[in-house]
């Protein structure tokens, strides 16, 4: 397998998977930040609106008051005090059509006027109660329009997802094939190199074996002038006499060889008889040890014993003396209180 290519293919995705990562990540960071600006910039307008309704209020408080009115004379709150009263009666004769003296709404009939304008009023307070709850069903049918809204764009975006694993592991898919295949024709391709290989070694050590370097023939060894005239790029061994000599030496070096070893297998077995006389004796002194340890811990306990039942005995004569000096009630007392 082509490891450094794999290698390189793994560092490529964890790049890619990295950067997808930051992708994300950055569109939610937008997204969050997109929906903080919204959030301020209709706190802003409602801001903007509210102050020009204080100004406008402020403006016509200050410049446009019912005093700076050409038809403040019509409309002149102590006019009538000022003034005649403009009719006696709704027959009156000054009451002309041009005098502008009698409006609708203006007649006797006040009682019965004002009876209809409060019915006039709770019906125009009910249609406001009917248009307010229109208004709240309106906008509650928004935010359900709005939740299944953003549920539809989550399972989108939940599809989109999906579909991006399922191409992911496609693309895994295909790489993984790839991968094998290359490995094959690579493992095909060094079977072909290998078996071309044994076969220029087994031509180049049969060319070798059949020629006259490797025949062991001394005659190529000879020089031009003689016997004597060796060469030494061809010589192929020493002579019969030479070969023994060095055969002879070699066994006396095998022999003092294994003289050596012998020696040194004696001195190794006489050092772990030593350590093991010397293990024994460790072990002979730590049980006699234990076992004095074991005599003195049986000592204690039973002086411990001793000293226990000494002081329970003690401790009951110590109780009969003061329950003997006491009266027979707080006696009964002490002793129920003593068995609770």
């Amino acid at each position: 397998i082509d490891k450094d290519a794999l290698d390189a293919q793994v560092k490529e995705r964890k790049i890619q998977e990295a950067t997808e990562k930051a992708e994300h990540e950055r569109f939610a960071h937008d997204m969050k930040k997109n929906d903080k600006l919204m959030c301020l910039l209709e706190e802003r307008q409602k801001n903007e609106i509210k102050d020009l309704n204080r100004a406008l209020v402020e403006f016509q408080k200050n410049f446009q008051k019912p005093e700076t009115r050409r038809e403040f004379d019509l409309n002149d709150p102590q006019a009538l005090k000022k003034d005649r009263p403009a009719r006696v009666s709704d027959d009156d004769p000054r009451c002309s059509i041009s005098g502008m003296q009698k409006f609708m709404g203006e007649d006797l009939n006040y009682d019965q006027r004002m009876k209809f304008q409060k019915e006039q009023l709770r019906e125009w307070s009910l249609q406001q109660q009917k248009d307010w709850k229109n208004a709240l069903a309106d906008q509650k049918l928004a935010d359900d329009l709005y939740d299944k809204f953003r549920v539809e764009l989550d399972r989108k975006i939940m599809e989109e997802q999906k579909k991006e694993e399922e191409s992911r592991r496609a693309v895994c898919t295909a790489t993984k094939n790839f991968n094998r295949i290359q490995a094959a024709e690579l493992d095909h391709k060094n079977e072909l190199e290998k078996a071309q290989k044994i076969k220029d070694d087994m031509n180049e050590i049969t060319c070798l074996l059949r020629g006259d370097f490797l025949s062991e023939n001394p005659d190529q060894a000879i020089g031009s002038w003689g016997k004597h005239n060796v060469l030494v790029d061809r010589w192929k061994g020493m002579t019969q006499e030479k070969r023994l000599a060095i055969r002879e030496f070699q066994k006396e070096q095998a022999l003092e060889n294994l003289r050596v070893r012998e020696q040194e297998r004696q001195r190794d077995a006489e050092w772990d008889r030593q350590r093991l006389q010397a293990a024994r004796a460790q072990l002979l002194w730590e049980r006699h040890q234990q076992r004095q340890n074991q005599e003195q811990r049986r000592g204690l306990d039973a002086l411990n014993a001793a000293l226990s039942q000494e002081q329970k005995a003690r401790n009951i004569y110590l109780k009969e003396e003061e329950y003997s000096n006491i009266p027979t009630d707080e006696f009964y007392a002490q002793f129920n209180t003593t068995t609770r």
